[in-house]
Parts: structure tokens; sequence; C-alpha cells
């Protein structure tokens, strides 16, 4: 029983530690596109998951939707997104990700995505899938608390 708890608690050490590195290194790929770090994080939920509506993209990101359109302001005015209607409904519009701008990003990740490369290399299919797994839930741990803390219980 105590060697679990000493194992659970570096683990969630090592994830605090790796949430403040990546944390790191997205204020350094903001810096050298000159983006705020909120801007980025909107960016990129809106590569991964869009085309978007400002309101969905707000809900993703835990911001008010009257704050994204300064940010989506920004992020068009430097060629980074693209606003367009909505083929259904003309009134709302769709936030898409520019994929000739998208790539700038790709290369300024590189060296991360190199170095995990190496160290997943390390690792059989099985424990791949184990270590997907584990961060899936992580991930879905993280958004329930966060959505608690926001006031919203149930994650929405």
């Amino acid at each position: 029983m105590r060697e679990r708890r000493r194992l659970s608690t570096g683990i969630k050490r090592a994830l605090r530690d790796l949430s403040n590195q990546i944390a790191l290194l997205n204020h350094q790929v903001s810096a050298k596109v000159r983006l705020k770090d909120v801007d980025l994080d909107c960016l990129d939920l809106i590569a991964q998951h869009g085309p978007l509506t400002p309101s969905a993209i707000a809900q993703r990101a835990g911001l008010h939707p009257a704050t994204m359109t300064g940010i989506l302001d920004r992020l068009e005015s430097n060629g980074w997104v693209s606003r367009d209607r909505a083929a259904t409904d003309r009134r709302a519009v769709l936030v898409s990700a520019r994929p000739d701008r998208v790539g700038e990003l790709f290369e300024l990740y590189s060296g991360m995505d190199g170095s995990m490369d190496d160290v997943l290399a390390n690792y059989s299919e099985d424990q791949l899938e184990l270590i997907a797994d584990f961060l899936q839930r992580s991930t879905l741990a993280g958004g329930t608390a966060a959505a608690a803390l926001a006031g919203n219980p149930n994650g929405k």
C-alpha cells in the first residue's frame, strides 16, 4: 500500500512537471510566431477540432465568448485562421485554421516531436496502448476537474 501511494504521488508530480514543460514550450512557440499564449491555445483547438464556431472554441478553451472576438480578430489578421459562413446557416460563422500557416507551428514543435519519437521507441506496443489509455483517462479527469471548478459538475 505504501509503495503504491509513493508511485501514485510520483506519477502526479511527473504530470505536473510535464504540464509545466509543455507550457514553457508553448510559450516559446507563441513568442516565435508573435502570438499570445491564449491565441496559440485557441489556434491549436481550431487546428485539431475545426472548423468550429466561435462559441464552440470558447467553450473548449474555457473562455468567455466575448473574449473570442479579440482572439479571432488577432488570429485572422495575422493569417492563422479564416472565418467563413456555414453552408447550412448563413448566419453562423465557422473558424478554420489555414493549413499553409499551421505548417509553421509543426516545424517549431519538430524538436519535441522528434524527442518524443525517441522516448516512445523504447516501449512495446502493449506498453504504448497502456500509456495512451492512461493519458486519455488523465485528460478526462482533468476536464472533469476543470468543469467542476467552473461550476459545471457534469463536465459541460
